[in-house]
């Protein structure tokens, strides 16, 4: 097929292509579908595959000639697009070329035949500016706080929750399982506040009205009205300023019977610690390695950040749309729903698809404009990683988690696990080269908690 074709390139990573097919060509793509449908039609007087050309075109014309451009314009892009000067032109597997304002060109068989399609291309992706980056790293120490921080979770996980004395007050940290309701000003029960057999630990502040301190003292089987004024900012809207009059019934007070810190309690965690001193080591090995990630996790994507804001990229509408979509059936996933499903219930709570995909998953324009820039540098620094290298890899993850080398490659043994395992490896040996040409200095001091505050 004789075709001549001319690229233009548009904004957000577009293309309009227009070509033109030749006269010829238009003429035996004509043929070929009079012939497809000569050869396979019935029509009423005729036997098959014997009605003549021209009763078809009075019959069917307008019809036959739409099929035959849609043919011809099929048949040239598809020549076009395998050209290997095409390669950087080429459509994206989800930006089909359609015709410009949908406008169909006008057909004659004995003339050239014009048409203009606009598709999505892969977006041009340049990373030469890195002028003026600077990346800021936490300063952030693990000591006593966080080991006894820790020590004290493992203890709550260990406890043993007992009933206290009858008689015994309700304290601070105590598990009380109690009635509630909220009272009208006549000793009536406020319709539908009625709560029974409500546990929670008094100090957390985890129920509706919030009386935690006004229960302190109660013992059980008591049973105590009071009246509570809430803050004008409160939380709770339906609270906010008010004052509500409630009655508390106290039915249970338990109390956690924490472990000692001993040696006993190290072996119960796992028995590969023989003392409480090993367990420490390994609860700051852990906090030490997640220090160090969270640390390196920010970093990056302090330094990607300024690398998006400096290398503009054109993200054609379609890329950001498929990212979108397959960003929303993870979550979908995650809350093991459909997507229709999921999408149903948001829009029921008031919430936009695209606010609720920034909520869970980040920008994903931003984010899919870091992976670019990643994927990109990876290519054009040619980073790649080999046996000896992975091999680091395992005994580096063998010491950090407490297992030996084996394990850790049982763990990677399937192809597509040690795949990833090979592509995090590249991206941090792209990062440590790319800290050589930018300024890295150290940021603030935070604590450790405030490292990990903004986690979802």
């Amino acid at each position: 097929m004789k075709v001549t074709k001319e690229f233009t390139r548009i904004e957000n990573s577009a293309v309009k292509l227009t070509a033109t097919v030749s006269k010829e060509d238009v003429a035996e793509g004509y043929k070929k579908t009079l012939a497809k449908y000569s050869k396979n039609l019935q029509l009423p007087g005729f036997r098959k595959g014997h009605v003549p050309a021209s009763v078809l075109e009075q019959k069917y014309g307008d019809s036959l000639k739409i099929e035959s451009i849609g043919d011809i314009i099929d048949e040239s892009l598809n020549e076009i697009f395998k050209e290997e000067d095409a390669k950087d032109i080429r459509p994206l597997p989800y930006s089909q070329p359609r015709l410009e304002n949908d406008k169909m060109p006008e057909f004659d068989s004995s003339k050239d035949l014009t048409y203009t399609v606009i598709y999505d291309v892969f977006p041009k992706v340049e990373v030469t500016n890195f002028k003026g980056i600077t990346v800021k790293e936490p300063q952030v120490k693990v000591g006593d706080e966080e080991l006894n921080n820790e020590l004290k979770a493992i203890q709550e996980r260990n406890a043993m929750v007992i009933d206290k004395k009858d008689g015994d007050p309700v304290e601070k940290e105590n598990i009380v399982t109690v009635d509630y309701k909220e009272l009208n000003e006549d000793g009536s029960t406020v319709e539908g506040s009625e709560r029974q057999d409500f546990v929670f630990t008094v100090g957390s502040g985890e129920n509706i009205y919030k009386f935690d301190d006004e229960i302190l003292g109660m013992k059980k089987n008591d049973t105590k009205e009071f009246s509570k004024t809430f803050a004008a900012d409160d939380a709770d809207k339906d609270l906010a300023g008010k004052t509500k009059k409630i009655s508390v019934t106290v039915k249970a007070v338990k109390v956690r019977n924490l472990p000692e810190l001993d040696d006993d309690l190290a072996q119960d965690v796992n028995e590969k610690f023989k003392t409480l001193e090993d367990l420490k080591k390994d609860i700051m090995l852990n906090l030490e390695t997640a220090k160090n990630r969270k640390i390196a996790e920010i970093k990056n994507q302090s330094l990607l950040d300024q690398l998006v804001e400096k290398n503009p990229i054109e993200l054609p509408a379609s890329m950001v749309a498929a990212e979108k979509e397959s960003r929303w059936n993870m979550m979908a996933q995650q809350f093991r729903t459909s997507p229709e499903q999921l999408e149903k219930m948001v829009v029921a709570s008031g919430q936009s698809k695209d606010a609720m995909l920034d909520q869970w998953t980040g920008n994903s324009e931003k984010m899919l404009k870091s992976r670019l820039i990643v994927d990109t540098l990876l290519r054009e620094k040619n980073i790649s990683v080999t046996p000896e290298e992975i091999e680091a890899q395992y005994e580096k993850i063998a010491s950090e988690n407490g297992m030996t080398v084996e394990e850790v490659k049982d763990h990677y043994k399937d192809p597509k696990t040690k795949e990833y395992l090979i592509d995090d490896t590249k991206e941090n040996k792209l990062f440590d080269e790319l800290y050589k040409e930018v300024k890295v200095e150290k940021g603030d001091k935070m604590t450790f908690a405030d490292l990990f505050k903004n986690e979802r």
